[in-house]
């Protein structure tokens, strides 16, 4: 089981893989992620969690889904090998890409709505720091890599909230006693082997 993870370009019956993949590929790459900075810069400046974590739920379940939509209809109509290892490369892309730290401006206004309130501050600007975000793109190359939308949506939804939750519950605290580098060393290994696997897979050399 733990193998097929990796093995199958597009496997039949991936729900649970896909669910599993989706949310530990991202909960780890968001670790030290701006979006999670953000988290701990909105939970500091309102101190009202709960808004806080509806919002995240909201913009990352509308920002995934429409990014896994993107990378499953690629994926329908692009079906060739070559799309394939573009996928996988893809990956091993974010691998590298997962080990560059990222930055948040705390002083740069936060982008939301004219006298909204906290859950809307938080709905706006946690959609629209996620745009082009290195989880967004891992989201569109699961929505290739995955035949399942709806599994890739709420693994990498469930993914940010582990990632997230607890940034905006325990903030500076978090960031200080948690080894964040160790995890983004993790998460780029984990993406480094879901693209050798699939080169491998597509190369015939599992058997």
């Amino acid at each position: 089981m733990a193998l097929r993870l990796f093995t199958s370009a597009r496997p039949r019956n991936v729900s649970m893989e896909a669910l599993l993949t989706s949310s530990a590929l991202v909960a780890l790459a968001e670790m030290g992620d701006k979006t999670q900075l953000l988290a701990m810069l909105l939970a500091t400046r309102f101190r009202k969690p709960v808004p806080i974590i509806l919002g995240i739920l909201f913009a990352t379940l509308a920002n995934h889904f429409l990014a896994a939509l993107v990378g499953h209809s690629i994926a329908g109509v692009l079906d060739q090998g070559w799309f394939r290892y573009a996928v996988a490369a893809s990956f091993i892309a974010m691998a590298a890409w997962t080990l560059i730290p990222d930055v948040i401006d705390e002083d740069a206004p936060l982008k939301a709505p004219s006298g909204a309130g906290v859950f809307m501050t938080t709905l706006v600007a946690f959609f629209l720091v996620e745009m082009g975000d290195k989880t967004q793109v891992a989201t569109v190359a699961l929505g290739a890599r995955f035949d399942d939308l709806v599994a890739v949506t709420m693994g990498t939804t469930l993914g940010m909230m582990i990632a997230n939750v607890p940034a905006v519950l325990f903030g500076e605290a978090l960031a200080r006693k948690v080894p964040m580098r160790a995890l983004q060393i993790g998460a780029a290994l984990l993406f480094l082997a879901l693209g050798l696997w699939m080169i491998a897979d597509l190369r015939g050399w599992i058997g």
